[in-house]
This record gives structure tokens, C-alpha cells and sequence, in this order.
């Protein structure tokens, strides 16, 4: 009975899929300049029985081109002091292991976005797939509305700062355990 239940226990682990390296992009494009920054320490847990998925980084992760649009999205628009985190917890609709191969394969996930103190539901298309490794990769690009993240740009560079913002996502997971 004993080896039973570690059995399950083991098989429930392995199930769960993370990492802390994941990447997640952002980009503003205006007719006056253009704005990128990166994250490399976003953390994400894929649960492979129930589909569902969870990712979270600290905004002052992000890092910029020049130093002082990295102090501007975190004193003034994030506000990354009162508000450290961003996270989205959601689920990967009709899901099953058995649908990963080596091609890229699109699912649709719908979950909850929190930017800025400030939640919304989302539902994306996210790429998975397995590599040679039989590590599970996924991809995915999406956009958001600044205002409905109450992000708010002051008027002396709104024509610096797009209104809706790019986001591209990149993990490569491993299995927990």
C-alpha cells in the first residue's frame, strides 16, 4: 500500500512541469521611438493532468536599453514598489499530453492577467511542443491595453509610449521532481 501511494505521489510530481528561466518581452512602437525591454527570470508551473498553467516575474526584472526609461516603468507607470509582481493563472483548453509532438502545436489558454494591481481575463493561443530532449517548449504573443491595466501615461510623452503593448512569452520547461 505504502508503494502505492508513493507511486501516485511520484507519477503526480512528474506530472508538473516549471521553470524559473522563462522570458518574457515587451515592445511599444510609436511613430517617435520605439521601447523593448526583457524579463529572463519568469517563473512558470504547466501541470500536464489538469492543462493548468501559471506564470509570475518581478517587473523590476525587466531591463531596458537605456537606464532611465527602466527608472520611468517602475517610479512612475508600473509603479514596481507597490505593485512587485505580474501573474497569470489560467488553463490550456482541451488539453492533453498525448497532443505534444515535436511540431509546434497551437492550444488556447484562458486565465487571469494581473499587471498593476489589476486583474483581467485573457485567453491567448500558445504554442507547445516537445524537443529532442523531451523538454516541453512554449511560445506565445499577445497584446495588451495599457488603460485597462490602469497604467496611465503621463501626456508630455504619450506619443513616446504606444497604447497597446506587445508581449511575447518563451519558457522551456523541466519536469519537477
Amino acid at each position: 500500500m505504502i508503494v502505492t501511494f508513493i507511486g501516485l505521489c511520484l507519477t503526480v510530481i512528474s506530472q508538473r512541469q516549471m521553470t524559473r528561466t522563462g522570458t518574457i518581452q515587451f515592445f511599444s512602437e510609436t511613430d517617435v521611438e520605439d521601447i523593448e525591454a526583457i524579463n529572463n527570470q519568469v517563473s512558470s508551473v504547466l501541470d500536464l493532468a489538469s492543462g493548468e498553467m501559471a506564470y509570475t516575474l518581478l517587473m523590476k526584472a525587466f531591463s531596458f536599453e537605456k537606464a532611465l526609461m527602466q527608472e520611468h516603468f517602475n517610479e512612475k507607470y508600473v509603479e514596481s514598489d507597490k505593485y512587485p509582481k505580474a501573474k497569470f493563472k489560467g488553463k490550456i483548453i482541451g488539453f492533453s499530453p498525448s497532443k505534444l509532438t515535436a511540431k509546434p502545436t497551437e492550444f488556447k489558454v484562458k486565465g487571469s492577467l494581473t499587471i498593476h494591481g489589476v486583474t483581467n481575463e485573457i485567453e491567448v493561443t500558445e504554442k507547445l511542443w516537445k524537443n529532442e530532449k523531451g523538454e516541453i517548449l512554449g511560445e506565445t504573443t499577445f497584446t495588451i491595453k495599457l488603460a485597462d491595466y490602469k497604467i496611465e501615461v503621463p501626456s508630455t510623452v504619450r506619443e513616446n509610449i504606444s497604447e497597446t503593448i506587445e508581449i511575447k512569452v518563451k519558457v522551456n520547461y523541466e519536469k519537477m521532481g
